[in-house]
C-alpha cells in the first residue's frame, strides 16, 4: 500500500468534511441573523466563504504529497 496516496486522500477528505460541518453551522446561524437584521447579509456571505480556504489548503497539501519524491 502506498502511504502517500492514503495521506493525500485523508488530507482532502478530512478537510472537506470539516468544512462541510463548519459551513452547516455557520449557514444556519447566518440565516437566523439575516432574518433578524438584513444589513448583515454581506458579512454572512463572507463568513460562509472563509471555511473554503481549509479545503483549498487540504488540496494543496494532497497535491504536494502526491508529487513529492
Amino acid at each position: 500500500m502506498d502511504w502517500k496516496l492514503l495521506a493525500a486522500a485523508l488530507a482532502i477528505g478530512l478537510t472537506a468534511w470539516a468544512t462541510a460541518y463548519a459551513q452547516a453551522k455557520i449557514g444556519s446561524a447566518a440565516v437566523g441573523a439575516i432574518v433578524e437584521k438584513k444589513e448583515v447579509a454581506g458579512l454572512m456571505i463572507i463568513l460562509i466563504a472563509i471555511p473554503e480556504t481549509m479545503v483549498i489548503l487540504g488540496f494543496v497539501v494532497s497535491v504536494l504529497l502526491l508529487y513529492s519524491k
